[in-house]
């Protein structure tokens, strides 16, 4: 019996959580990072600030050390398990670089567009929603595909606080069976099956918006 036919429960239990935390994440991150690409491009300075100072500190401060906030500190007021506190974690670290991808995309696209469209009577909201937001994510979809990604990889930090995560059940197989070297390849692999796909797509959306410009 291989080691992956004796241990597949626990890979593929740790692959669930992985996808899991991953989705939940990128949503969320998505969302995060689109408001605080906002407020950094707003005219108000206060909201500006807070934007910037939002996207500065969870740029520069490690995945982990965040991590270790909620799991440690912020558990003992508001009960959270280990992958409720990776996930939140990995949520605003993520969201942070993809804020700035946003707002690059935001500074991308022509100025001639927001004003053309406050000129049709859209408000500064309609306008950022309907006209340049669409134009910013297609911009945007190569830098976003790639924090996409490092999310992923980026989700074994779970690992750290028991998420149960695929890099969790990597270590107590390696742990259990002192086959270390093949306990990481089966999980490095599964991290493939998640990151070739998505890095295809992201792609495969770019080259179709190049086709529609």
């Amino acid at each position: 019996m291989t080691l992956f036919d004796k241990y597949s429960s626990l890979f593929f239990s740790g692959f669930g959580y992985t996808i899991m935390a991953s989705l939940i994440a990128l949503i969320a991150s998505l969302v995060l990072g689109t408001v605080f690409a906002l407020l950094q491009l707003s005219k108000k300075k206060g909201w500006a600030m807070l934007g910037n100072g939002y996207v500065q500190f969870f740029r520069n401060v490690p995945l982990l050390i965040i991590t270790l906030f909620f799991y440690l500190a912020v558990a003992k007021v508001i009960k959270m398990t280990g992958f409720a506190a990776g996930t939140i974690a990995l949520s605003l670290y993520t969201s942070a670089f993809i804020a700035e991808c946003v707002r690059a995309g935001i500074l991308s696209v022509d100025n001639g567009q927001m004003e053309g469209a406050l000129a049709n009577g859209l408000s500064y909201g309609q306008a950022m929603r309907k006209i340049v937001l669409p134009q910013a994510f297609r911009i945007a979809i190569p830098s976003l595909g790639n924090q996409f990604i490092n999310l992923v990889k980026n989700s074994s930090i779970l690992a750290f606080v028991g998420g149960l995560d695929l890099m969790y059940q990597g270590n107590i197989v390696a742990a259990n069976s002192f086959d270390t070297f093949t306990a990481y390849m089966i999980v490095g692999a599964f991290y493939l099956v998640l990151t070739l796909p998505l890095s295809y797509f992201m792609q495969y959306l770019e080259a179709r918006t190049q086709e529609n410009r």
